[in-house]
């Protein structure tokens, strides 16, 4: 893999990772365009890279709320910050049962053509309009406030990372599968993004040694060494740095209710995918 490549894919990752927009539906299409065809353990050390790059930005952008979190729950007392914990935990009880039991009979299943790639962001694009339309005021015909609705309950976690769960298919966005569920849930707004965002950091953690255990595994292809140097740091660089802004852009457009936008981009996408 090239510079430019690299380079091109960390912000392809970075953006569609927190847009809901489906960082591996458009990491596919990307790949496509690009002519990128990596030997199967050099595709999962740039994967494994450009997943921690956006996992690193998520604690940087959320560092008070994270650290605030760790220290309520590493104090052993049910508190506010120690629930919150709870729910994340049990939002990521459907992708891990997905992750470590099925991935392979899902990737069997569906595998990553554009096709698939397609329909799916068409899905996206009709989720996202769903949770726009949920968050108009039928009366003013304006968003509702973003603090109106309720805190996210534990039935509602569960549900969020069943969501989560069904969005390993390729162009099934996660942020905006679980976003859209969490506002037609009734939930807030400004509180449904930032729990996304937080949800999603040990499921790619998990899927990342998972990773890591299959390109160790023997029988995977072997390439004749590790990616460029050069390479490795500027797609990690770039999915770090364009996934801090994308991640505070995305929590700002949650709380304004603006997700028809990407609904349409999603739709138009997913329609180019299907053609093509």
């Amino acid at each position: 893999m090239d510079w430019l490549s690299a380079l091109i894919l960390g912000i392809v990752q970075g953006a569609s990772e927190y847009l809901p927009i489906s960082s591996s539906g458009h990491l596919q299409i990307f790949r496509e365009i690009l002519g990128v065809h990596l030997p199967t353990d050099q595709s999962l050390q740039f994967d494994i890279l450009v997943h921690a790059a956006t996992v690193c930005s998520t604690i940087v952008i959320l560092w008070p709320m994270f650290k605030k979190l760790c220290i309520g729950f590493f104090s052993m007392k049910r508190n506010e910050d120690s629930i919150y914990v709870w729910k994340v935990l049990l939002s990521c009880i459907p992708v891990g049962i997905v992750g470590v039991f099925f991935k392979k009979q899902v990737e069997a299943i569906f595998g990553e053509g554009l096709m698939v790639v397609g329909v799916c962001l068409c899905i996206t694009a009709v989720l996202l309009a769903f949770a726009w339309l949920s968050g108009i005021d039928r009366r003013t015909h304006k968003p509702v406030a973003a603090d109106k609705g309720r805190d996210i309950t534990w039935l509602d976690a569960f549900i969020i990372g069943c969501a989560q769960a069904v969005a390993v298919l390729p162009g099934l966005s996660r942020s905006g599968t679980t976003i859209a569920t969490g506002i037609m849930l009734g939930d807030k707004r400004d509180k449904v993004a930032t729990f996304s965002f937080i949800m999603v950091i040990l499921p790619i953690l998990g899927e990342a040694l998972l990773d890591l255990g299959k390109m160790l595994k023997p029988g995977v292809e072997q390439a004749s060494g590790a990616l460029d140097a050069g390479a490795m740091i500027i797609g990690f660089l770039s999915a770090f740095l364009v996934g801090c802004a994308a991640c505070k852009w995305m929590i700002a457009l949650v709380k304004k209710g603006k997700l028809v936008w990407f609904a349409l981009y999603c739709l138009a996408m997913g329609a180019i995918c299907i053609i093509w």
